[in-house]
């Protein structure tokens, strides 16, 4: 099964990848085709735009009833079919008429057909320059350039750098030259002598340069070099990587952000068992890797909580079994010291006397321990109700000072601080830390309390020795000691601080350890969060 789930989970990854990288092939050619598609427009726009420019600006500057013979002259030098219509009758969509109406050339392929908007010029209303022809070859190259030098020739010669700048040359760049270029042959300046066009190819960028002689003068047109168009600009490529990169990113992101998500449900979970809450399990959605470490993790958290649950009753049930035993030691004890009136037998019933009052005391611990460990999970078994700090602290230093006489026991004065708790369980940790440091303390204990927005302080210190730092860590771990020597002189059990832990632990508060500012010994302090009222 096991098996199966994981050639099952691979595969599943391996197909999610394949159609990853598939949307995002296909997401690169549809964008490649379309900046293509692009280019290629922006391209003979470009190429139309100096005939088209041209045509239009001395169709608005000639009267309406000239309009057609000068149409006439520029459809048999440019082989073009040309017609001029109104732009509010013109069928047009929407990008194309926005596009119009900015004075930019609209093209269209097979067969080609140029539109462009007339400028304002001697007549009322807004016209649009329609050109028609099969395809561009080199006749619309030379008559492109035949034109311009006969509007040039008409121009005063003052005027024509102005005349040119105001045309849309678009991809042919236009300069007037007064002199020939040096490397031409003397057929090319004869042919340019006679009126004709003259084509040049530059081989090493695969440009085209044209080169014309005004009629009767000795100026020439150069347009060009003129570029095929063929290489993608930087300014399309840009767009192309940055979408590219985006989206590879999003499905990145969406696939790390699963991963994450369950992750954190699976670190959610290791803290709530960390917490004390064994019940506590993962969802397991899948069979993919996280799927397989999710079961893993229940698994785990199953055997811990049996374990656990085994050791608790372990310990109810031996420290149960331990208290018939010593119950009838104590009542034999009793029977044998009323029986005799020897004072050495008496001092030797005694210390058996007082021997197994300890053990009675270390089962009470051991017991106290063992039901925390169910009762204190969360709080969610706590018996809740409202304490008086102060008041329970008194009651604390009235149960303890008879036995601690040589010590000072004090309380600092302040306020009333009441808070939601468990009264037993709370008194029974402040208890413990004040017999803690009535144990090891030299001549003064003291309590003290603070009240704050969110939770309740609560310090014990005592003027004692000390716990040094690296042994803090351990203070709280059961049966933990300072030393390893048991004498009754020392006291304890080595359960109390665990269980002033665990009681903290289900108030979801915390118990800390450092050095007394003011007394110089241990400072033991109690951090217990303020809880709601209940309605």
């Amino acid at each position: 099964m096991r098996r199966v789930l994981s050639h099952g989970s691979f595969l599943r990854f391996y197909l999610l990848l394949g159609l990853a990288l598939c949307v995002v092939f296909l997401i690169a050619l549809g964008g490649r085709s379309f900046i293509e598609q692009v280019r290629r427009e922006d391209y003979r726009e470009q190429l139309a735009a100096l005939p088209m420019s041209l045509m239009t600006q001395q169709l608005a500057d000639l009267p309406v009833a000239q309009r057609e013979e000068r149409l006439g002259r520029f459809s048999e030098t440019l082989g073009m079919q040309l017609s001029l219509r109104s732009l509010e009758d013109a069928e047009l969509g929407y990008f194309e008429r926005t596009r119009i109406e900015r004075g930019n050339v609209v093209v269209a392929e097979s067969p080609w057909r140029l539109r462009q908007r007339l400028p304002s010029g001697n007549d009322e209303g807004s016209w649009m320059l329609e050109a028609t022809l099969v395809a561009w070859s080199e006749r619309q190259w030379q008559g492109s350039l035949v034109l311009l030098g006969e509007w040039l020739a008409d121009t005063p010669a003052n005027e024509r750098a102005t005349a040119m700048a105001s045309l849309r040359a678009g991809s042919w760049p236009l300069t007037l030259l007064s002199t020939l270029p040096d490397d031409l042959t003397l057929e090319q300046q004869f042919q340019l002598t006679l009126g004709g066009v003259l084509t040049r190819l530059a081989t090493d960028k695969l440009a085209i340069t044209l080169l014309y002689q005004l009629p009767n003068e000795s100026q020439w047109v150069q347009a060009g070099p003129i570029s095929r168009g063929d290489t993608l600009p930087v300014n399309l490529h840009l767009p192309l990587l940055v979408g590219l990169m985006i989206v590879l990113s999003l499905i990145v992101y969406l696939i790390m952000r699963s991963i994450e998500a369950r992750m954190a449900r699976l670190e959610l979970a290791a803290t709530r068992i960390a917490s004390g809450r064994l019940e506590t399990r993962v969802k397991v959605e899948s069979g993919d890797f996280l799927g397989r470490v999710g079961m893993a993790f229940n698994g785990m958290a199953n055997q811990v909580q049996t374990l656990l649950r085994g050791q608790q009753e372990m310990i109810r049930a031996v420290s149960h079994e331990l208290r018939t035993p010593v119950a009838r030691i104590r009542f034999a004890v009793q029977m044998v010291e009323d029986m005799t009136d020897q004072p050495a037998i008496r001092r030797q019933l005694q210390g058996i006397d007082a021997d197994i009052a300890e053990l009675d005391e270390l089962v009470d611990e051991i017991l106290t321990y063992a039901r925390l460990g169910g009762e204190t999970i969360n709080g969610a078994e706590l018996e809740m109700a409202l304490v008086e700090c102060r008041a329970m602290a008194e009651r604390v230093i009235d149960t303890l000072s008879p036995l601690h006489k040589g010590l000072s026991l004090t309380l600092d004065p302040g306020d009333d601080i009441e808070l939601y708790a468990e009264p037993r369980y709370l008194q029974r940790a402040l208890q413990n830390l004040v017999g803690n440091a009535c144990r090891y303390g030299k001549s003064q204990v003291v309590i003290r309390l603070c009240g704050e927005p969110n939770l309740v302080r609560i310090d014990v210190e005592d003027d004692g020795p000390g716990i040094p730092l690296e042994a803090r860590g351990d203070i709280f771990k059961p049966f933990a000691r300072l030393d390893d020597s048991r004498a009754r002189s020392s006291g304890g059990y080595g359960l109390g601080l665990s269980i002033v832990q665990k009681i903290m632990a289900g108030h979801r508060g915390s118990v800390t350890i450092d050095t007394s500012p003011t007394l110089g010994g241990a400072r033991f302090t109690l951090l217990i969060p303020r809880r709601d009222l209940p309605a």
